[in-house]
């Protein structure tokens, strides 16, 4: 949603959409976490990196100049990074929590700071109704937008895919009036 804010090149809005998804390279850990749960010393990469690494604003600043580099409507495209990594993180401050009630706390200030842990005690869990109702929600606005732009995220890895959606959505809900 972040990358469809402004008039983008694909190249700039599949930049602007990863930079949203990012965050969570952080989470990469998870792999190597479960392979050694078994183990008298497991390593425990994702549950101690996870939403620490790469969930504050040192690495929101690095997105947005990365993007900033790589991008044909540079400040544009890096503002929408920089937002898309913000919009990521307000997402796992609401409904990001455990099953069990812990509300995992988003360390907005590191690496430089333990000051300032984001952490909201309502959070809701992961698998929540709220997220399946959000989820619903922001697909129900993709595929308006993909109607009316003629365009949709799958153009940016699918252009003839995208296509075909977009001629589908249109024979079945016209064709939107200019």
């Amino acid at each position: 949603m972040v990358a469809n804010a402004a008039k983008l090149s694909n190249r700039d809005r599949a930049i602007v959409a990863l930079a949203g998804v990012a965050p969570d390279i952080d989470g990469i850990g998870l792999a190597v976490e479960f392979a050694t749960r078994g183990n008298a010393d497991p390593v425990l990469w994702y549950s101690n990196y996870h939403h620490v690494l790469a969930h504050n604003v040192t690495f929101a600043s690095l997105c947005y100049l990365l993007a900033f580099g790589l991008a044909q409507r540079r400040c544009v495209t890096g503002a929408l990074a920089f937002l898309a990594v913000h919009v990521h993180l307000l997402g796992d401050l609401l409904g990001s929590g455990a099953l069990d009630g812990y509300p995992w706390p988003i360390p907005y200030l590191a690496p430089f700071s333990d000051a300032w842990q984001m952490v909201w005690s309502g959070q809701w869990a992961l698998s929540s109704w709220q997220n399946k109702l959000i989820t619903v929600l922001l697909m129900t606005v993709a595929l308006y937008l993909a109607w009316r732009r003629a365009f949709s995220p799958l153009s940016l890895i699918w252009p003839r895919g995208d296509r075909v959606f977009v001629k589908t959505l249109r024979a079945r809900f016209g064709v939107p009036a200019s």
